[in-house]
């Protein structure tokens, strides 16, 4: 065993320091010094260790196993130290490659919202995010490549580390059974060579060996040399045999098991530094692949075709044309442009025929105006005694029973706004919903609402903003305020695919509008024609919260407030959606009905949330303050969100959908 240690250190300590002096590793049997202080032979004088002779002459020795088994454990080592940089590098290119990818894709998602800028900008800009596209796929492949070497580098350097364990038990096998055998025959040897000395100096009488004794006494001298003589015979005997094993290991060890452990490990060493340069080689492929297909990405080689796929991200940029981009996006707005002709007064044809009768040109407020009228007819001045000229805010504004007045009379009654010029003229109101396509020769009520659509405030004749549910309820006969059926309706129409929707604020100028408008009369709007939001959804959705946060209780009311916010401290799902739904169904019955119709119809939105990216959550966020008021505590604020989170979660089990 000491021997064997020795045998081992010698072989582990030996080749490392050779290498460090002399450099004998191989590099697959090609004589190639390996160690980072040795001379490079392409730089450097050739050395004598890159001697064949001397090569053969250490393979052949006793450490020619050992020396070559190192060498395989330091190719396995480089192998698992390239395999593992090939991993890491992989990982890191992939992370880079499915960012820049994620990047493009929101970036190509905003470049397309109408909030950007459109035209050449768009154009080039969308042509620069493929760029990049293309560069992330590259990088892609770059790191799927770089995974396969690693997997290939990994497998190769644990068939490596198989064989160098099988190899390296066979060979020190062989190595130590011949260094027993050596250790036999010297033991031996010392044995018959301590025998022959004894047996010598008996036969020539030395007696400083003094007196033998043996079993039944002492021994005569001759029978002392006898049994000398006879375990001389017997040790050279032994020493002969142990001899012939030793020379017969030796022989088997050299010509046979020696050679054939040194073959396979210099086979497994080429193998294992071949399969290494290969990868690095493709390493160093790879690497310009990736670097030369961004170029090309990048800037494309002249000569190819003059597709937007094979311009350079130089000649992209320069095609945006920003002075193009402006004018194309003002002469968008080219049909919205006003008459532009010139200011003009045009008298009413009812004026010019009450100049052509003097007698009435003066007579606008005088009773005389009415009595000559009855040259006309009897039906003409109902009309002017119910609705006097300039009394209160209906004036220009009549209510339906008038209007059916106006139209029901005779065919005298169209010469009826001549009469009460001292006054608003009175429009018959059956034409009321179509303001907005009166002629101007029309009479003044239609064209008053399209002027104050145009931005004059309409007086609150009757308000919706700002009354109780309950005030509506008794004023209209419907649970559910017609402003908020309207703007569902018009979200259902056209906004459940409008990313945002909810989210976005609409035009503030169209809110206002619109509420000045249902202030006024809600029965003038339609909102199944986008033409009466201006195609604004956004606004109609605005609106819509508008009407919620000007309510004076709450739709979700102050009284059964603390009720939802303990309902939503609930922590089981179901125990808070029953309390919840119990505290629902003891609201008044227009906050009831308002709540049913705005959960369902919030609801339909959740269902296009892939489009319009307002899942329940972000409905809550928004609507929590919105439909609970703001609360005595601000830290209410979260639990406001699960309250209607929860009845968003739970719409089916809370309402009937009828």
């Amino acid at each position: 065993m000491d021997q064997r240690d020795s045998l081992d250190r010698s072989s582990s300590e030996g080749p490392g320091n050779a290498t460090a002096a002399n450099g004998p590793a191989l590099n697959g049997g090609s004589g190639a010094p390996m160690s980072a202080s040795s001379p490079n032979p392409s730089h450097g004088t050739a050395s004598a260790n890159d001697n064949p002779l001397i090569v053969e002459s250490v393979l052949k020795s006793d450490i020619g196993i050992n020396t070559l088994l190192t060498r395989l454990k330091q190719s396995v080592a480089s192998a698992r130290e390239f395999a593992a940089f090939l991993k890491k590098r992989s990982t890191l290119e992939e992370e880079q490659a499915q960012g820049l990818k994620r990047l493009c894709r929101t970036s190509h998602e905003s470049a397309r919202r109408p909030d950007n800028r459109q035209g050449s900008y768009a154009q080039n800009y969308d042509e620069v995010i493929r760029i990049h596209d293309r560069m992330a796929d590259n990088g892609v492949q770059f790191a799927l490549s770089l995974h396969q070497m690693h997997e290939d580098l990994y497998d190769l350097a644990a068939n490596m580390e198989r064989g160098r364990k099988h190899w390296k038990q066979t060979g020190l096998s062989a190595e130590k059974r011949m260094q027993d055998s050596d250790s036999s025959m010297e033991k031996a040897k010392a044995k018959y060579d301590s025998l022959a000395g004894d047996y010598d100096r008996a036969r020539t009488g030395d007696k400083q060996s003094g007196r033998v004794f043996g079993l039944k006494g002492p021994k005569s001298a001759a029978q002392h040399e006898e049994d000398l003589h006879r375990k001389v015979q017997q040790a050279d005997s032994d020493y002969s045999s142990k001899v012939q094993t030793a020379k017969s290991q030796r022989q088997e060890l050299v010509s046979t098991l020696r050679p054939q452990a040194i073959k396979a490990l210099q086979d497994l060493i080429n193998e294992c530094d071949s399969g290494l340069t290969l990868q690095l080689q493709k390493f160093a492929s790879f690497n310009e692949r990736l670097l030369l297909g961004n170029g090309l990405c990048v800037s494309p080689l002249k000569g190819q075709s003059s597709d937007q796929g094979s311009r350079s991200l130089r000649d992209v940029v320069f095609q945006i044309d920003n002075a193009r981009d402006l004018n194309s996006y003002v002469s968008s707005f080219s049909s919205k442009v006003g008459n532009t002709d010139d200011i003009k007064y045009e008298r009413h044809p009812t004026l010019t025929s009450s100049q052509q009768n003097p007698p009435f040109a003066n007579a606008r407020s005088q009773p005389s105006t009415f009595s000559a009228s009855s040259q006309i007819g009897q039906s003409g001045p109902l009309p002017a005694q119910n609705v006097p000229p300039g009394s209160g805010p209906l004036s220009g504004y009549p209510s339906a029973p008038v209007a059916q007045n106006g139209l029901s009379g005779s065919p005298q009654n169209q010469n009826f706004p001549s009469i009460g010029a001292s006054g608003p003229p009175q429009l018959p109101p059956a034409q009321a919903p179509t303001p907005l396509y009166s002629q101007p020769p029309m009479p003044m009520g239609m064209g008053t609402l399209h002027n104050n659509s145009s931005g004059t405030s309409l007086p609150p004749l009757r308000p919706v903003f700002g009354l109780s549910l309950e005030d509506l309820l008794k004023r209209d006969g419907s649970a559910i305020p017609l402003v908020v059926y309207q703007c569902i309706q018009a979200v259902d129409l056209y906004g459940l695919e409008v990313e945002g929707i909810y989210r976005l604020s609409g035009s503030s100028t169209h809110v206002s509008k619109l509420r000045s408008i249902f202030d006024n009369d809600s029965n003038q709007l339609d909102f199944r024609n986008p033409e009466a939001f201006y195609h604004d959804v956004n606004s109609v959705a605005g609106l819509l919260k508008q009407f919620f946060r000007d309510l004076p209780d709450p739709l979700l009311t102050r009284e059964h407030y603390q009720g939802f916010i303990e309902a939503a401290r609930i922590d089981d799902d179901i125990t808070r959606r029953d309390s919840m739904h119990a505290t629902i169904n003891s609201l008044p019955d227009p906050n009831y009905a308002t709540l049913r119709a705005l959960t369902l119809h919030l609801n339909r939105v959740q269902e296009h949330s892939a489009v319009n990216r307002m899942n329940a959550g972000n409905l809550a966020i928004i609507f929590g303050p919105t439909l609970m008021g703001t609360g005595p505590n601000v830290a209410d604020a979260g639990w406001q969100v699960r309250v209607i989170d929860t009845i968003l979660q739970n719409t089916y089990q809370i309402f009937d959908d009828d």
